[in-house]
């Protein structure tokens, strides 16, 4: 509703004209009456004539009226599509790490994408029924009230009881539309998994067990949702019956109090009342047909609400900028334990990182090396203690501003479908060739760019697909330098490389490195000899901590893990 707020006039104005282009349906039935009632009288051709024009004049603002009804509220659903999806983006950009880690990606495309189209049709194909149906109700009683007042009897009857039901319908639907939506955001997630898997799958010849896993989830959308089509089939069977019976009484009732003049109703006043119920009941009964799509758009905003009234938000709003970073870290008493954990990951760090300094975190799997990183980016926050970056404490910053002195190079480069030039500058504005260029070069990308048909206007396809795993991480080492960054984060970034793609990796990192401060998470002990600083983690604790050959005299545990490497 928030959404639709700026629209109200435009929707008040959409409801006036569907009501206009609507009203033959109600008003049709009084001038079928009144030529019934003349031709009863023996009224010459001059009055039947008048009604002719008088029902014409109706039936032709029906177009204009639809045309305007058209052109505003179809535009607002459009409207509120695109408001819901845009909220849904800045939601998602605004939700923790930990939130993104715990959901699937397959989930949320399915929300933003399906959920948000079932909303469309909800309002699309629900709305105007409903407006029909009010407007059959409210002209149909205004007539009666002034020709046939006691037959409004029958209206305060039919009316509440037909509201009842409908609700009855709801209220036995929701937890099926709940169970079928659920059900539908699982097979999404599987067929997301089965996508990813792919490579895995296919070497290891299990392409008949992940078929069988998607295959599974599609019987259970099968099954959640042939029950909730039992249950809508049920009570539309049962609605039509009844309302059917309901017509034929009323039609017969009305034409015995007519034929015994019980009552003072003409013949035309039958047809009138008769035509109203038919109105009346096949109305609800096409309401009763949509509560299907009405309450799967339900369940979907209900299941887009779990996104945009999710807790567990990064609070960036409020809090100060900072428009310069010289690049100094430090971690006081930082211990992290994550939700439902027994233990800590991150046991009680203090380390201080001068601007400009390269540390490597090393130690084994499960240590803690990428967590500090994750702490470092304000992804996660400490459970006590305090991270600083020039002395302040990030909880008090405003974090998106921090981030924009900070690059990250991961294990697996992220690149999206778009062009190599597009790729590097991406999120930047009015970056000309020559910085481009020098990127590149700095990152030893250039020479295989220029290799290519299109050069940097070569699309890399999904998620780089089209380029090896060595040119992708050179990609990210050129995104990294176009930003000139104060802070960086290197996670792994050479480990998954080749030995050659690994040489020209390094190179390209030393020049990336040089003056900035640097935070390395490395396995291969031999990249990170140079660093000004090597941090010795396990499980979340410093162990030791000294410049690599320091640590190599003390014989402690860096010591063992570079002659196990080294053997």
């Amino acid at each position: 509703m928030r959404l639709l707020a700026p629209a109200r006039g435009r929707l008040v104005a959409a409801g006036a004209f569907f009501l206009l282009k609507d009203s033959p349906n109600w008003v049709m039935p009084v001038i079928t009456a009144a030529v019934i009632d003349a031709l009863v009288r023996g009224t010459g051709v001059g009055d039947l004539l008048l009604l002719g024009g008088v029902a014409l004049l109706v039936i032709a603002i029906n177009y204009p009226a639809n045309i305007a009804w058209v052109r505003l509220f179809f535009r607002t659903v459009r409207d509120l599509a695109v408001a819901m999806r845009n909220a849904l983006a800045h939601r998602l950009q605004e939700l923790s790490i930990g939130f993104h880690t715990r959901s699937s990606s397959s989930i949320i495309q399915t929300k933003v994408v399906r959920d948000v189209e079932n909303v469309e049709l909800m309002l699309q194909q629900g709305v105007g029924p409903l407006l029909s149906a009010a407007g059959v109700v409210i002209g149909a009683s205004i007539v009666l009230a002034v020709q046939v007042p006691l037959s409004l009897i029958l209206f305060a009857v039919l009316v509440p009881a037909s509201v009842a039901l409908v609700h009855a319908i709801r209220s036995r639907t929701e937890a099926r539309n709940e169970r079928f939506r659920r059900d539908v955001e699982q097979l999404s997630s599987r067929v997301g998994e089965m996508a990813s898997l792919l490579p895995i799958t296919r070497a290891h010849a299990l392409e008949s067990t992940a078929a069988g896993r998607v295959l599974q989830s599609a019987r259970d959308v099968r099954d959640s949702g042939f029950r909730l089509d039992l249950v809508n089939g049920r009570f539309g069977a049962l609605a039509w019956v009844v309302f059917q019976v309901i017509t034929i009484s009323c039609l017969i009732g009305a034409a015995i109090v007519s034929a015994t003049q019980w009552l003072p109703i003409t013949p035309g006043q039958v047809v009138l009342l008769s035509t109203y119920f038919v109105m009346m009941t096949n109305s609800i009964v096409m309401l009763l047909n949509l509560m299907p799509l009405l309450t799967r758009g339900r369940e979907s905003l209900r299941s887009i609400a779990e996104v945009l009234e999710e807790p567990d938000i990064e609070r960036n709003a409020g809090r100060p900028a900072i428009h310069e970073v010289s690049g100094e870290l430090r971690f006081e008493g930082v211990r992290l334990r994550y939700a439902g954990d027994e233990e800590d990951a991150i046991r009680g760090v203090d380390l201080e990182i001068p601007a400009g300094r390269t540390v490597a975190f090393v130690g084994p799997s499960g240590s803690g090396k990428s967590t500090l990183l994750n702490l470092a980016l304000g992804f996660v926050r400490p459970t006590s203690g305090v991270v600083r970056v020039d002395g302040i404490d990030m909880e008090q910053l405003d974090l998106r501003t921090m981030r924009r002195f900070v690059s990250v190079v991961p294990q697996e480069s992220v690149l999206f479908a778009g062009t190599i030039r597009d790729n590097i500058t991406y999120g930047l504005d009015d970056v000309d060739d020559d910085r481009v260029r020098s990127a590149l070069i700095a990152a030893n990308a250039a020479e295989f760019v220029d290799e290519l048909p299109e050069g940097w206007s070569t699309i890399v396809g999904e998620r780089g697909a089209r380029l090896s795993g060595g040119q992708r991480q050179r990609l990210s080492i050129a995104r990294a330098l176009i930003r000139d960054p104060r802070i960086l984060l290197l996670d792994e970034a050479t480990s998954a490389l080749d030995s050659d793609s690994e040489r020209l990796v390094q190179e390209a990192l030393a020049r990336l490195m040089r003056g900035r401060t640097t935070l390395v998470v490395a396995h291969r002990l031999s990249t990170i000899r140079s660093a000004d600083l090597i941090v010795v983690l396990d499980h979340g604790s410093v162990v030791e901590s000294g410049a690599h050959d320091e640590l190599l005299a003390r014989g402690g545990d860096y010591a063992r893990l570079v002659r196990a490497q080294a053997a």
